[in-house]
């Protein structure tokens, strides 16, 4: 649909629901505008925040039997 042809359509209805139509109109713009902006991630953002023991890589006790 055009904005030519949704201008009509808008132009067509009673006074009551063009209110409507305009409540509806302002509800999605309030919508959009609260709709946080995903920022594009940065290398290296979580450097330190995860901390991994020096014995990472042993082989853990558990699986002693299956190696």
């Amino acid at each position: 649909m055009t904005d030519i042809q949704l201008i009509k359509q808008i132009n067509s209805l009673p006074k009551e629901l063009k209110k409507e139509v305009n409540d509806f109109v302002e509800f999605l713009n309030n919508k959009a505008k609260s709709q946080k902006k995903i920022r594009q991630r940065k290398f290296g953002y979580a450097k330190g925040f995860f901390k991994m023991s020096p014995d990472f890589n042993k082989p853990l006790a558990d699986f002693k039997e299956y190696m």
